[in-house]
């Protein structure tokens, strides 16, 4: 059985709209239609998720509010709790080195989405900036949404969960 892993921090309901949303993709029924019954889905808050929780994922879908142009402290510390347990390392240069962990074959797959009221642009780099130094493999582009979320704010939600859904069950 595969295990989509979603780590994410939604304190407010507009952010936890998005989780929903993400969620819902994850069991969209175009996949069960395409005999993704042996999917399991496991939805963990940031402060709560670990290695053992990473470890077991074989897809992993992040989310986190700007914060100060910055990603959650939440999902920080999710990094800061598994970065070197889960094969972080940095270039002599101190930028990531997760692409000298192994071939990309190997590498995680994982998605992000970042909810803001003005901005995301520090939050996403800061995430992104990190899982690089991951043996990690970014499989969609981070979905950014400013402000409230509408029809069309959580279809993507949707859509980037169905997606990661979909692709985690390829890596079987």
């Amino acid at each position: 059985m595969s295990r989509l892993l979603v780590v994410h921090h939604s304190p407010t309901p507009v952010s936890q709209a998005l989780t929903e949303a993400v969620l819902a993709g994850t069991r969209a029924p175009e996949l069960a239609e395409a005999g993704s019954g042996d999917l399991e889905i496991v939805s963990c808050h940031a402060l709560e998720a670990g290695i053992d929780d990473l470890a077991a994922a074989d897809g992993l879908l992040l989310g986190t509010t700007a914060n100060f142009g910055y990603m959650s402290g939440a999902l920080k510390h999710f990094f800061d709790t598994v970065f070197l347990a889960a094969g972080g390392a940095l270039a002599p240069d101190g930028g990531g080195d997760g692409g000298a962990l192994g071939s990309s074959a190997t590498k995680l797959p994982y998605g992000l989405w970042v909810h803001g009221r003005y901005d995301t642009t520090g939050a996403t780099r800061s995430v992104l900036s990190i899982a690089g130094a991951l043996p990690w493999r970014q499989m969609a582009p981070p979905l950014e949404i400013l402000g409230d979320v509408g029809d069309v704010e959580r279809e993507a939600a949707y859509e980037l969960g169905a997606t990661l859904a979909a692709l985690t069950l390829e890596e079987r």
